[in-house]
C-alpha cells in the first residue's frame, strides 16, 4: 500500500524532474527504517542510462523543495536513484523499447476465458495491448490490463 505522502511527493518532484530532463519512475516511503527512507527513482529522458550526476542534481533540488514544503516534519533519509532494469513494463518508452520481446500479461478479469496471456509484444495504444502469439494476433482491452512483465518464454 502506498504511503499517503507519496502523491504529494510526486506532485512536488515532477516539475523538478522535468526541468532536469528526468522522469519520476517510482517513489516509496519506507517507514520501517529509523529514520524512515524516502526513495525516489528517476530516469533520464535524453540518455539511455541515468547517471550519478542526474541523481545528485535531483536529490539536491528535491531536498530543498521538501524542506520548504514541510511534508515530512520528522527526520528522514532521501535517496534518489535509477530504477535499473525492471521486468515490469509501465511507461510508453518501455513498450516501445521492448516491442517484439516475449511478455506475460495479467488481466484484472478474464478475457476470452483467460486472465494470463503470453506472447510477443506488438504495441500498446489507448484502447488495446496487442500481442503476437505464435503468429496469431491477439488484442487485449487495455482497461483490463493489470500488469505486463517481460517473460523468459521465447516460444511465444
Amino acid at each position: 500500500m502506498t504511503h499517503p505522502v507519496i502523491p504529494q511527493v510526486i506532485e512536488l518532484a515532477t516539475p523538478i524532474a522535468d526541468q532536469l530532463g528526468l522522469e519520476i519512475v517510482d517513489a516509496i516511503f519506507q517507514t520501517n527504517h529509523s529514520p524512515p527512507v524516502l526513495r525516489v527513482d528517476v530516469r533520464n529522458l535524453t540518455q539511455d542510462d541515468t547517471g550519478l550526476d542526474d541523481c545528485e542534481q535531483m536529490s539536491i533540488a528535491l531536498s530543498d523543495c521538501l524542506d520548504t514544503a514541510n511534508l515530512l516534519p520528522d527526520a528522514y533519509v532521501l535517496e534518489v536513484s535509477s530504477p535499473g532494469v525492471s521486468d515490469m513494463l509501465s511507461s510508453d518508452r518501455d513498450f516501445a523499447v521492448f516491442k517484439g520481446f516475449p511478455v506475460e500479461v495479467q488481466l484484472s478479469e478474464p478475457y476470452k476465458g483467460k486472465r494470463t496471456w503470453v506472447g510477443k509484444l506488438v504495441e500498446r495504444n489507448e484502447e488495446k495491448l496487442r500481442l503476437n502469439q505464435k503468429g496469431r494476433a491477439i488484442s487485449l482491452p487495455r482497461p483490463l490490463v493489470q500488469s505486463v512483465r517481460l517473460s523468459s518464454d521465447s516460444d511465444s
